[in-house]
């Protein structure tokens, strides 16, 4: 596994280990095994441990059970994160706030030199100017509650890089998908197929998806480059795709004839607080919210100048090729059988 290159031809360092927490989940699985083919040491934390990988159990909410294994580390990756739009303010800040202090804290503590933090583009809302970069304002208030909390983590994070305590960099993935993604693939699929794959405004909202290939050389890029310190880089395609054109491939997986019902999106804000209220009450996992229905109206995509300036960041796989590759996954998987409709993509070329 090669290293990616940045701006002016020059590789990351490497470090001699990383620690990962949510070293379980999507992208911190696939980070860290990059890492480990690069040769580095990796181990981690994660909320069920995994012996054979050197992942530990825990959470940032009680470091004192992981904190020692972290010893040794150059390199903190803070990928743990509540990955849900359904969640209650109290989770949010438990986690995004408390449990990013007490990452921090222990990557102080056993002398790593770089701690990179995952936000979201989420901390910008869903109401951003078309083409916004790092500069525009977080969202704030008491709606979108996953991007407000991922905004305020990363107050946290820039406050421990302004004061001195640890060097710090900032990753704003766009929508990750692609082999292992539970919330832009399984979670999509699930929905499409009970019927719930609710989109606002006929689809027009768009989607920003960034392949996690291209999401992990970002990060490598961002974590081992002296231009990456102090800073905050959104990554994602470079590929703005409308909902519909996006989800259309979960309907047809689903065996969905037509397309994603839609609503405008007041009716469908009404609809689905009814949803997740009752979701909550019976106390059963549903990604069918307000939230969702935000995030499937926004209207553009962002600007990667910030990471091509500084670190050469190029995603390298377009939308055709990855959802093609995360079709043959979900097969893999069995979450697909051969009998199963083909993608939208694949379908209209046929």
């Amino acid at each position: 596994m090669s290293l990616p290159t940045g701006r002016d031809g020059q590789k990351p360092s490497l470090p001699s280990k990383v620690f990962i927490t949510g070293a379980n989940g999507f992208i911190g699985r696939t980070l860290f095994h990059r890492y480990r083919e690069l040769g580095c040491e990796a181990c981690g934390m994660d909320l069920q441990a995994d012996e054979e990988r050197n992942v530990i159990a825990g959470n940032l909410t009680d470091p004192s059970g992981w904190r020692d294994h972290a010893k040794g580390c150059d390199l903190f990756i803070n990928t743990a994160a509540v990955v849900s739009l359904a969640a209650d303010w109290e989770t949010y800040t438990t986690t995004s706030l408390v449990g990013v202090r007490n990452a921090l804290d222990v990557a102080i503590a056993v002398g790593a030199q770089r701690f990179v933090h995952y936000s979201s583009i989420a901390a910008m809302g869903y109401d951003y100017e078309p083409g916004a970069d790092e500069t525009a304002p977080v969202v704030i208030g008491e709606h979108y509650r996953y991007g407000v909390a991922k905004g305020a983590s990363e107050h946290t994070v820039l406050a421990a890089h302004a004061a001195g305590e640890i060097d710090c960099t900032i990753i704003r993935p766009g929508d990750v998908y692609g082999p292992g993604s539970r919330p832009w693939l399984l979670e999509p699929l699930k929905m499409a197929r009970a019927g719930q794959l609710i989109l606002p405004n006929r689809g027009k909202g768009i989607f920003t998806p960034v392949y996690i290939d291209d999401l992990i050389d970002g990060t490598l890029l961002a974590a081992g480059l002296p231009s990456g310190s102090g800073r905050i880089f959104i990554l994602w395609g470079d590929e703005p795709v409308t909902c519909r054109e996006f989800f259309m491939n979960h309907w047809r997986w689903a065996g969905n004839k037509g397309f994603p019902p839609s609503m405008p999106l007041a009716a469908a804000l009404k609809l689905t607080q009814g949803i997740w209220w009752l979701n909550r009450k019976l106390k059963r996992p549903n990604e069918v919210t307000p939230d969702a229905m935000l995030m499937f109206a926004r209207k553009g995509g962002f600007s990667i100048e910030n990471a091509r300036k500084h670190l050469g960041f190029e995603p390298k796989v377009n939308l055709e090729e990855g959802m093609t590759r995360s079709e043959a996954w979900l097969r893999e998987i069995g979450e697909l059988s051969r009998t199963d409709s083909p993608s939208f993509d694949q379908e209209a070329s046929a």
